[in-house]
C-alpha cells in the first residue's frame, strides 16, 4: 500500500511517500480502507517532534480519516465489513490502509460523504466540547472567535451558531472573514486592520462572553483585556507559534476565567460523553446547521503542497487529502 512516512523528525518536508506492506490486523482492531484524511496542526507539530504523543520512527502521521471497513479482527462485534466509519487517532491515518480498535471506529451517516467526515472530528469534536462542556454556552451569549476562518474557528462559528449564540468573527483578512460569513457569523473583525481589543469592545460594549482561542501569541492578552464578567478565556491551542503569559490581574479585574480545553484527553476519560457529542454532531449535520468546509483537496503525492497550505495558514475550512476512490 502507499503511505506517508515519516522516517526523520525534521517537519513535513523531510516525510516520504513510498509502497509499504498493509497493517497487521490484530485481535480487537479493523483494518480500515482509507477515503478520505485532514491535516490538523498536530500533524505538522508528531513530524517535528514537538506533540505530545511521540510515536516510535518510523510511523505514518495523521490523526483523522473516514473509510469503509475491509476486514474485523478476531472479538470485533460492533462493526461490520463494508461499514463506513471515521476515525480519529495520534497517527497512522495518512495511508491506503490503516488498522485501529475497533471502539475507535464510529459509523457515519449514509448522507455524509468520507470527505466531510474526515473533516469532522477533530474539529468540531473539539470545539463542540470547548463550547458545550468547558464553556457552558448558552443561549444569547456573545462568543467572539479568534482565527476563525482555519478548521477548529470555523467549526465553532457553526456551533455557537446552532446553539443560539451572537458570534464576532476575527480573523486576518477580509477573504478570510468572508469564509466566516458564510459560516454564519454575526459580526466580523479583521485584526489584521483593527486593534483586536478595541475592535472587540466596540461589538461587545458590555463584554465577550466567551473567546474561543486556537491562536495565542499577542492575541489572546488582547481579547482577554475585552472580555465581560462571569467571561470565559477558551484556551484551545497555539497557532501563532507563541505561548502567551498571561497577565493574571486581568482574571481578577474582568472576574472571568480562563479556562483550558484538551479535548483528546477528556474523550478518553468521558467515552460515553465522547459518543453523545458526536451524536449531537451526527445530528446537527444532518438539520444541515454544521457541514464541513473542504476547500483544499490533495492527492498523497502533494502532500508538500497540502502541508504547506496548512503551516502557511492558507486554509480555510479544512484540508483533506483524498487516498481512495
Amino acid at each position: 500500500m502507499k503511505a506517508l512516512v515519516c522516517e526523520t523528525l525534521e517537519g513535513p518536508e523531510k516525510l516520504v511517500l513510498k509502497d509499504i506492506d498493509k497493517p497487521t490486523l490484530k485481535k480487537g482492531h479493523v483494518l480500515i480502507e482509507v477515503k478520505a484524511a485532514s491535516l490538523n496542526f498536530p500533524d505538522v507539530l508528531i513530524t517535528q517532534g514537538k506533540y505530545q504523543i511521540k510515536p516510535d520512527l518510523p510511523f505514518i502521521p495523521g490523526g483523522e480519516a473516514a473509510g469503509v471497513v475491509a476486514e474485523l479482527g478476531d472479538g470485533v462485534t460492533n462493526l461490520s465489513v463494508g461499514d463506513r466509519v471515521l476515525f480519529t487517532g495520534s497517527h497512522g491515518a495518512f495511508a491506503e490502509y490503516a488498522v485501529i480498535p475497533a471502539q475507535l471506529a464510529m459509523p457515519i451517516p449514509d448522507d455524509m460523504d468520507f470527505k466531510s467526515a474526515a473533516a469532522l472530528t477533530i474539529t468540531y469534536a473539539t470545539s463542540y466540547h470547548a463550547l458545550k462542556q468547558r464553556a457552558s454556552l448558552q443561549a444569547g451569549e456573545t462568543v467572539a472567535v479568534l482565527g476563525a476562518a482555519g478548521g477548529v474557528g470555523y467549526a465553532a462559528i457553526e456551533l455557537a451558531k446552532a446553539m443560539g449564540a451572537n458570534v464576532i468573527a476575527c480573523a486576518s483578512s477580509a477573504k478570510k472573514l468572508e469564509v466566516c460569513k458564510e459560516a454564519g457569523a454575526d459580526e466580523l473583525l479583521d485584526y489584521d486592520e483593527e486593534d483586536l481589543k478595541d475592535g472587540l469592545k466596540k461589538l461587545a460594549p458590555k463584554g465577550v462572553d466567551v473567546i474561543y482561542d486556537p491562536v495565542g501569541g499577542r492575541f489572546s492578552e488582547a481579547a482577554l483585556r475585552a472580555i465581560g464578567v462571569n467571561g470565559r478565556h477558551l484556551v484551545i491551542g497555539f497557532a501563532a507559534g507563541d505561548i502567551p503569559k498571561m497577565p493574571l490581574n486581568l482574571t481578577l479585574l474582568k472576574q472571568c476565567q480562563i479556562v483550558g480545553v484538551f479535548w483528546g484527553a477528556w474523550a478518553m476519560a468521558n467515552p460515553a460523553g465522547q459518543v453523545a457529542n458526536m451524536n449531537d454532531l451526527f445530528d446537527m449535520f444532518k438539520k444541515g446547521q454544521i457541514k464541513p468546509r473542504v476547500e483544499d483537496s490533495f492527492k498523497m503525492a502533494d502532500y508538500e503542497e497540502a502541508y504547506a497550505c496548512l503551516t502557511e495558514r492558507r486554509v480555510r475550512g479544512k484540508a483533506v487529502f483524498e487516498i481512495g476512490s
